[in-house]
């Protein structure tokens, strides 16, 4: 009895992948892609890109400890209302400085 193998099989010149297999291997697994740009002029660094991407799925990303979606008030409604409350507390905050101040000013 042999067992079945969770190793995909190789491809070959009969068998086409489709983009959903080739889509699922990379979400599963995860890609990276790094490169540098980098422009000199008479030995005089004038300009550095650093380009990192990362291609995987969700449980993945979150597997490898990257999660910055989750904070980011721009992607995430519980980190939008995160900073609301942030801001709303120091308008608070500052606020209640001055308002004694203004009392004082009021007073006769």
């Amino acid at each position: 009895m042999t067992m079945p193998s969770r190793l995909p099989e190789p491809y070959s010149q009969g068998s086409g992948a489709n983009l959903a297999d080739i889509l699922e291997r990379v979400l599963d697994k995860g890609i990276v892609i790094a490169g540098d740009i980098r422009i000199n002029l008479l030995d005089i660094e004038l300009l550095t890109i650093k380009l990192r991407l990362i291609v995987a799925s969700v449980d993945k990303a979150k597997e490898m400890g990257i999660d910055w979606w989750e904070d980011d008030p721009a992607l995430s409604s519980g980190a939008r209302r995160k900073e609301l409350a942030r801001e709303n507390a120091e308008l608070r905050e500052r606020l209640a400085q001055l308002e004694p101040a203004r009392e004082q000013e009021e007073a006769p």
